[in-house]
């Protein structure tokens, strides 16, 4: 057995059939506001 991987699947891939698409982030990250809001929240639990 080779260390090298076997690469000539990857050599005829042809990035021509790709199609392109458009990424959104979905997770995005909360609101200095939110932050606080939470920061209360939490506080006043304890």
């Amino acid at each position: 057995m080779s260390d090298k991987p076997d690469l000539s699947e990857v050599e005829k891939f042809d990035q021509r059939r790709l199609r392109k698409t458009n990424t959104q982030e979905k997770n995005t990250l909360p609101s200095q506001e939110t932050i606080e809001q939470e920061k209360a929240a939490c506080q006043e639990k304890s």
